[in-house]
């Protein structure tokens, strides 16, 4: 399989996933409160990740997820109206690690133990502007395709 490479864009708001050649580019949402490394910050980290894990193959579209696994639940306007204040968390998951020490990885910077992902949301969220609690959200249906042609160890660049 080719090198791929995954590069975060915060400014455009836009995933691009480049392999063999070719780029694919997908409008997301980063953090509402822009980019920062810190431990509760709810904030976009910066610099270099990879995949470490993924989370959610063959699943539906719209699946729920809950600290990482799935509760069987679809996403619909009556399950949103039932949990209005749920950070909704979809169809797949690509968790990122950070690989450069004291930037976004170990202590109190570590992308990994905050739980930034590559991940879905509903359909309604609003894509091209900053939204998330940190989490790089994507369509679910984007998301999907992404996941599938990712494999673990991919790099990731976030990029200000």
């Amino acid at each position: 399989m080719p090198s791929s490479h995954i590069i975060i864009s915060i400014p455009k708001q836009c995933l691009s996933f480049i392999t063999a050649g070719k780029t694919r580019s997908y409008s997301i949402s980063t953090a509402l409160k822009g980019t920062g490394q810190l431990m509760g910050s709810l904030c976009t980290p910066l610099g270099k990740h990879i995949v470490r894990a993924k989370i959610g193959e063959k699943l539906p579209l719209n699946s729920v997820f809950i600290a990482r696994r799935p509760t069987g639940e679809i996403y619909s306007d009556t399950l949103a109206r039932s949990a209005p204040n749920r950070d909704w968390i979809l169809t797949r998951i690509m968790w990122l690690c950070g690989t450069e020490p004291g930037v976004n990885r170990f202590g109190d910077v570590d992308s990994m133990r905050r739980f930034i992902y590559i991940h879905g949301t509903p359909d309604t969220e609003p894509m091209g502007i900053p939204g998330s609690h940190g989490c790089i959200r994507m369509r679910n249906i984007d998301v999907a395709e992404l996941f599938d042609m990712t494999p673990i160890g991919t790099t990731v660049d976030i990029n200000p």
